[in-house]
């Protein structure tokens, strides 16, 4: 999975909508292989996204879940955590 794109499910607050349009665009410019699609693609790429991203807001909809809701700076500080290990000097 690309790394940019994180797990939306079940998270304390919810998730936004920018947040789902981010992950779609993620996905859309991996399988694609276009970081900024040209002209002659720029409508398909656009409708891909939007189509994606109406798609994981179903998805995120209808899932259920018995466990709390993740909270979000609690994922920051381990996020930053791992960080400091990866790029430590």
């Amino acid at each position: 999975m690309c790394r940019n794109i994180r797990t939306l499910h079940n998270l304390d607050p919810g998730t936004t909508d920018d947040e789902v349009r981010a992950a779609a665009v993620q996905y859309v410019r991996k399988v694609s292989g276009y970081a900024r699609p040209s002209q002659a693609n720029a409508a398909a790429f656009d409708r891909a996204v939007a189509e994606v991203a109406a798609v994981t807001e179903r998805l995120l909809a209808e899932l259920v879940t018995s466990a709390p809701p993740r909270d979000r700076e609690v994922d920051a500080a381990r996020a930053r955590e791992r960080a400091a290990v990866r790029y430590a000097r």
